[in-house]
């Protein structure tokens, strides 16, 4: 599915910069999308439900699962074709279950590391060497979370697949430094999203009292820090790990 092609030209008429969103259909996906899109970029949406993904000119909306390999190299293949390399990758896919570890199985494992993890190296792969021999650098922000960082009660598949965005974010900064291309990861804390609201309502209210500001985070809230890292101000950051959580997570 595609929406009006054609963002606002960039400085001294070139082309618009290209992004790709991953999860791009709600939450932070989606506030990332719009951000992107409002700043003069192409945004390329992909998502499961492209149907739900916000039109708007400049946009355009793709079915990808990110845990399938051969769906995303499709899309890679698209966006090559009618786009050239992108100058931007925000990984935003996720998923997860709120469940005891003792109380999870290989299958939720592998489901939930296909999507948190293995979908972020796909999606990366995917690109990323057209990005390099492109020459014109580039900006690669992985969307982790908090529980990555400290640890979540029952949320240890999940925080385990979230540190390895970490890890490989940083890994990643080193080897693409010198192409001129970031790598960057943004940590939310409890963000009022889709998924949060499945969570049990007794854990989503503890989490929201536990936040020093009083309230849980809007997406847009993340959506800034993202398009931070994804910004030409940003070419002298990478390898960061910022943390979008109220004060919930106050690490070093």
């Amino acid at each position: 599915m595609s929406g009006e092609k054609g963002g606002q030209e960039g400085p001294d008429g070139e082309a618009p910069r290209v992004a790709i969103v991953t999860g791009a259909a709600s939450g932070i996906g989606a506030a990332t999308a719009a951000r992107l899109l409002a700043s003069g970029m192409t945004v390329l949406a992909a998502d499961l439900r492209p149907g739900d993904v916000a039109a708007g000119r400049g946009l355009e909306a793709f079915e990808v699962d990110v845990a399938e390999e051969a769906s995303v190299a499709e899309f890679a293949a698209t966006v090559r074709r009618d786009h050239g390399a992108p100058r931007v990758i925000v990984n935003c896919a996720g998923w997860d279950e709120t469940r005891r570890f003792t109380d999870t199985d290989r299958p939720f494992w592998e489901r939930v590391l296909a999507i948190n993890l293995l979908g972020v190296l796909a999606v990366t792969h995917a690109f990323l060497e057209a990005m390099i021999e492109g020459g014109r650098g580039g900006r690669i922000v992985n969307v982790a979370s908090d529980a990555g960082r400290v640890g979540s009660s029952g949320e240890a598949v999940y925080a385990g697949a979230k540190g390895g965005v970490i890890a490989f974010t940083k890994s990643l900064a080193r080897e693409t430094a010198r192409h001129g291309i970031t790598a960057n990861a943004v940590c939310p804390g409890p963000t009022d999203t889709p998924l949060f609201r499945a969570q049990p309502q007794k854990l989503q209210e503890a989490l929201a009292r536990a936040v020093p500001m009083g309230r849980l985070g809007d997406p847009d809230d993340v959506a800034g820090a993202i398009a931070f890292f994804a910004s030409e101000q940003a070419g002298y950051v990478t390898g960061q790990v910022l943390s979008v959580s109220g004060g919930l997570t106050m690490a070093g």
